[in-house]
């Protein structure tokens, strides 16, 4: 048996080392040889740390003083790492979460700070405050069946009545059939007082029928009885009992006619209290 190189011997031993067997010729027998067998060898510890050591030698300054290639490839490689670690690519947008829950309220804020006072306003009226009572309906009706009143000049019909308040006005209607005839041309005037003189606020309460001629044809005057009415509105009447009277008279240069009032059929006064 034979032992060739073994490990650490001479300049140029292998890393890792076989023993190799051999027969020598002598003494092997004359059957045919038998093959060589080889063995592996667990390197030692130290053969394993070598490459450990050997990079730590070329990363780590030899001497305190490193070549200006080292120094290009250092600083090479930190631009790349500096940039790679700065630089990031962006994924895509991920899905929108939910609404949070309401949060609870805050604490109160302090009191601000008073405003400054408003520029002063003008002048105003200064006015009485007056507390009126409700108004209550006042109102009032005269009525006659048949008057069949025939005067020509003259008052017709009276209905007293009883004024609440002195600020009011008095509204007056007369209502009932009026006639006028002639045989040329004539003019009568319907019209009411009050405690027997005319409305002057704001003027009289009034109306007239105006006949010009008969019908010469018919041998005969016309005569034709009609309800008609008479109203209106009067202010500046006092308070307390007012005598309110319809009249008949003649129209001014006009020649009076025959006139007619309530002829067959009612006749009536309604007076009623207004608020102004």
């Amino acid at each position: 048996m034979e032992i060739l190189g073994l490990p650490g011997e001479g300049a140029g031993a292998p890393r890792s080392e076989r023993l190799i067997y051999r027969r020598s010729a002598a003494a092997a027998p004359r059957s045919p040889p038998a093959p060589a067998r080889t063995m592996r060898r667990a390197p030692p510890p130290l053969l394993l740390l070598l490459p450990l050591a050997l990079l730590l030698a070329a990363a780590s300054p030899s001497g305190g003083s490193e070549s200006p290639k080292g120094k290009q490839k250092a600083l090479r490689q930190r631009d790349v790492v500096d940039m790679y670690n700065g630089v990031c690519l962006q994924g895509p947008s991920g899905v929108p979460g939910r609404d949070g829950n309401p949060g609870a309220n805050g604490i109160p804020g302090t009191p601000g700070i008073p405003g400054r006072d408003g520029l002063k306003g003008e002048k105003g009226e200064c006015m009485r405050e007056s507390i009126e009572e409700s108004w209550t309906p006042n109102f009032k009706q005269c009525s006659w069946s048949a008057l069949n009143y025939g005067i020509d000049l003259g008052k017709i019909a009276e209905c007293t009545f009883t004024k609440m308040r002195s600020n009011s006005a008095l509204r007056v209607l007369f209502s009932g059939s009026l006639r006028l005839k002639c045989k040329n041309a004539c003019c009568q005037r319907w019209y009411f007082t009050f405690n027997g003189a005319e409305c002057a606020g704001p003027l009289p309460i009034e109306a007239i029928i105006y006949l010009d001629q008969g019908s010469p044809e018919l041998n005969s005057t016309i005569n034709i009885h009609r309800t008609s009415s008479v109203e209106g509105l009067c202010e500046g009447i006092n308070a307390g009992l007012v005598d309110i009277a319809i009249w008949v008279g003649t129209c001014s240069d006009y020649p009076r006619g025959d006139a007619s009032t309530g002829w067959n059929s009612v006749s009536r006064i309604i007076i009623e209290e207004l608020p102004k």
